[in-house]
């Protein structure tokens, strides 16, 4: 008798313990990982000259084709979780143009995207180019592809949709903002919007994003003087007014040239460490002046745990646009630096400019970053 009552009364403590340890702690998660992780690759200025709208053109097939242009990038591309860039220019349809008013074939986005292009950013200098119907048909060019977009909305409702864009992988949400500096002095017709750089604007965004189900916040800007290798003041500052308020990355395009990168390690202020990117460059364009005709890529890695949120191994890749003639017909294809600059199929003088560009860049980053360094290298 005794024993049997021992044993109830050990069995009732049991389950009435076990009831106060469910309800005051969160359950036991049964196989969960100790960490998740998400890997980021973020391009440059995706632009469309005339001469690469003509040598997109195929006589065989009567279409445009820009498959060729990423094929060698697309290996690592496609490697990314999320791979983003600037797409600065418009789908606006016939008659296709390049400079000053961009307007490319659709097929263009389609190429980005089975290239491994998830994100398509659209605040730049150019998201106007072609008026209302411009930004619109982008757009809606974009959404049936189903290639994420920021940066310009069709209207109110769509900005609360798209700003931030949120984006959801591994188990990792990331809010991503866009911003431009201008629109080249060419008007937004209501009820479209284009996210203009405003400091204000940009610190109740930021605030407005750190929501406790959003993991990482990332700034992608349009910004800088074109051609400066140096970033100026109003990047540099705007670039501190994010990383104080809360951003994990602050990355940028316009310059047409490569600018520094910084990574600071976590600490009191960005408990997740921080990331500043101030140009990537050009990532395809018909831009062939010395600096200009390559950019960078930058890969990092988002990580979280039960105890903390990292933002983690920064490194980038330099990528050269080579414009071969093919059949009397100049090409354009994006090349990785390092899988090339000791290629001997490249014509000499195409071999020499990329070994140009690559020396430029190593000189500019090495000695400027900070604890950001070269893929592979």
């Amino acid at each position: 008798m005794l024993l049997d009552y021992i044993r109830f009364f050990l069995l009732t403590a049991t389950v009435l313990f076990s009831s106060i340890t469910d309800e005051n702690e969160p359950a036991a998660a049964v196989n969960a990982p100790d960490s998740v992780s998400v890997t980021l690759l973020f391009a440059g200025d995706i632009m469309q000259h005339g001469p690469q709208i003509e040598a997109a053109w195929s006589d065989v097939d009567s279409t445009y084709n820009y498959h060729p242009c990423f094929s060698y990038i697309k290996p690592l591309v496609s490697k990314a979780d999320i791979a983003i860039a600037n797409l600065e220019l418009t789908l606006a349809g016939k008659p296709f143009t390049g400079y000053p008013q961009f307007s490319a074939p659709d097929q263009l986005a389609v190429a980005a995207r089975d290239a491994g292009f998830d994100v398509l950013a659209t605040a730049n200098n150019h998201s106007c180019d072609r008026g209302k119907h411009g930004l619109l048909r982008t757009i809606d060019v974009l959404d049936s592809l189903q290639i994420m977009r920021t940066g310009t909305y069709r209207d109110s409702s769509d900005y609360q949709n798209h700003h931030p864009l949120i984006l959801n992988k591994n188990g990792i949400s990331i809010a991503l903002l866009n911003y431009t500096y201008g629109t080249n002095g060419m008007p937004v017709f209501e009820p479209t919007i284009v996210s203009m750089i405003d400091s204000s604007r940009i610190v109740t965004d930021l605030k407005t994003a750190r929501k406790p189900e959003i993991d990482f916040v990332i700034v992608f800007f349009h910004w800088g003087n074109e051609y400066q290798s140096q970033a100026s003041a109003e990047q540099e500052s705007l670039a501190e007014l994010c990383r104080l308020h809360g951003a994990d990355a602050v990355i940028g395009s316009h310059p047409h040239v490569i600018q520094r990168m910084e990574y600071r390690s976590p600490d009191a202020l960005n408990p997740h460490g921080h990331l500043q990117v101030y140009s990537l460059g050009n990532y395809v364009s018909n831009q062939r002046d010395r600096y200009r005709d390559g950019g960078a890529m930058i890969g990092f890695t988002l990580t979280k745990t039960w105890k903390s949120k990292t933002v983690s191994q920064p490194q980038y890749q330099l990528t050269w646009v080579h414009t071969p003639y093919v059949d009397g017909k100049k090409q354009y294809y994006i090349l990785p630096v390092s899988q090339f600059e000791n290629d001997t199929t490249l014509d000499k003088a195409s071999l020499e400019k990329l070994k140009q560009f690559a020396a430029d860049s190593r000189a500019l980053l090495n000695s400027e970053n900070i604890l950001v360094t070269e893929f592979g290298h």
